[in-house]
């Protein structure tokens, strides 16, 4: 057995390439999850055509009389009634004779309203119930997620329905809106805890409470606002779920009372002459769907967009 040493050959190094590889680009654009979501935002159509319609929702629901100068109720004529288009009424009139274009501009603050009370009801109650829970644990996780399994098995819809029914001498926007709300709440709490539990265990978490922050500041100041990604999601898609729950219970006759402008009342008023006049049904209905169709086609691309596993599969 020779014991001749073995000799290692070794490819020559160029100091050049060396530098290269350690050389950091301070050229590069700064990135996070949110500058890399509004970059896949931007080039996609469909964002910029849900965002569209939102404003110009918005837009009518706060300043109707930039849309028009016809009041929704005080031109109303029998003469009229079932009429269609004409000279300052581009769609025509209601049973009562009152202006369709009109009601449906005005009708969307009531509509609009009512959604955006029912997410707050919902971020108010759903957020602190999860953010609790999860970030806790023990008892509070117990207590409180079986408040939530409580309000997760009933249908919110169907509480709705009860609670206007009940409360039906005081239907308005804001209790309506509790109606919907105080049921919806608990899969955002679900939604949020999933995230929470995930995040709680992060290393800037634990830096947070090894240098004395108590577990509350922490739970303010890093896990919750790390936590929101989802919440956000889902209520802007909840936000077209309440228009639509609002419209529901309009047409059936529990909802907002007659006399208010919303996009279900109008529905269910032009319910009865469908045959002879249905175009007085149809803009209401196509103005529902499509505020209701842009909140949700919106919340889901924001979901698509802050998914790092959804944007590289694409």
């Amino acid at each position: 057995m020779s014991n001749r040493p073995v000799e290692h050959y070794v490819a020559p190094v160029d100091p050049a390439d060396s530098n290269e590889v350690d050389r950091v680009k301070l050229g590069d654009r700064k990135s996070n999850l949110w500058i890399d979501a509004w970059r896949d935002l931007r080039r996609r159509p469909l964002f910029y055509i849900s965002v569209a319609i939102v404003l110009v929702v918005s837009t009518a629901a706060l300043f109707p009389n930039l849309f028009t100068d016809v009041p929704p109720n005080n031109n109303c004529l029998l003469a009229n009634s079932n009429g269609g288009p004409e000279a300052g009424h581009p769609l025509g009139f209601t049973l009562q004779g009152c202006d369709v274009y009109s009601r449906m501009v005005f009708g969307a603050s009531t509509s609009l309203s009512v959604g955006i009370f029912v997410v707050m009801i919902t971020a108010v109650i759903g957020i602190p119930m999860g953010a609790l829970a999860a970030y806790y644990g023990g008892w509070i996780d117990s207590l409180l997620s079986r408040v939530g399994d409580i309000f997760f098995a009933i249908p919110y819809f169907l509480a709705a329905v009860v609670v206007m029914s009940v409360l039906s001498q005081h239907r308005n926007v804001f209790v309506i809106a509790l109606a919907i709300g105080g049921f919806a709440w608990a899969s955002l709490a679900r939604i949020l805890r999933a995230e929470v539990l995930q995040v709680k265990n992060l290393e800037y978490v634990m830096a947070s409470e090894a240098v004395g922050r108590s577990k509350f500041s922490t739970l303010l100041r890093h896990v919750l606002p790390n936590s929101l990604t989802p919440v956000i999601v889902y209520l802007t898609i909840a936000l077209g779920a309440a228009i639509t729950a609002e419209a529901t219970l309009s047409f059936l006759g529990i909802g907002l009372p007659p006399s208010t402008m919303s996009w279900g009342n109008d529905i269910a008023q032009a319910q009865t002459s469908i045959r002879v006049a249905p175009m007085a049904l149809f803009w209401p209905s196509l103005a529902l769907t499509v505020t209701v169709l842009a909140f949700i086609m919106l919340g889901e691309l924001i979901r698509d967009a802050l998914d790092p596993k959804a944007r590289a599969n694409r």
